[in-house]
């Protein structure tokens, strides 16, 4: 991903309400759809913020609006995105709790460790309960600067062949933030890859 493309994703994932952020690209490989989760927003004021942000990256690129409320629903083909719709953290018992979406689905997982680390690994294993087969591990979690509400970088390693894949995120929590990340490297993996049922 170039840097311009992680920069647009930034922009985005900072608007308020906005939970996730898909892309899709064109055969050139430029952007030609975005699609955001968004939860306690509205949809119109979102959609404008985000067609002007998309206009100084990707002139034609369309803005789909999905609100988490009705991302369980299923997607066109391909489309698909899991909706993060909770993600807490126990300080006292070092534990993370994510719940995901997806096509009437719902995968909730727990995980030990910083805010950060078992945010991630929560994330990993509450797709796993979604039955998406996702062949990674944790490499790195980190702020981008060591302060609270900048953004995080999340590094994920194939078990299978040993390429990287990143995410950036940007909340007011870190857990939230983790999650959001975890969910943006994971959108980036080949459908084929990433769209499999882990039974298969």
């Amino acid at each position: 991903m170039s840097r311009i493309d992680e920069d647009f994703e930034l922009e985005l994932r900072a608007l308020p309400g906005v939970l996730n952020v898909g892309f899709e690209r064109g055969g050139g490989g430029d952007v030609n759809a975005v699609t955001l989760v968004v939860s306690g927003t509205s949809r119109n004021e979102t959609e404008g913020v985000a067609l002007q942000i998309a206009s100084l990256y990707y002139p034609d690129a369309t803005v789909l609006i999905e609100d988490v409320a009705n991302a369980s629903a299923p997607a066109a083909a391909g489309r698909s995105r899991a909706a993060l719709v909770r993600a807490e953290y126990d300080a006292e018992t070092r534990t993370s709790l994510v719940e995901l979406h997806l096509a009437g689905r719902v995968g909730i997982a727990r995980a030990e460790g910083s805010a950060l680390e078992s945010g991630v690994d929560a994330t990993l294993a509450a797709l796993r309960e979604l039955g998406i087969n996702v062949p990674y591990s944790l490499v790195s979690v980190s702020n981008m600067i060591t302060v609270r509400s900048w953004p995080v970088v999340v590094v994920l390693r194939s078990l299978i062949n040993g390429s990287d894949r990143f995410g950036v995120a940007q909340s007011d929590s870190d857990v939230t933030a983790a999650v959001k990340a975890t969910l943006s490297a994971v959108n980036r993996l080949p459908r084929d890859e990433a769209a499999r049922d882990s039974s298969n």
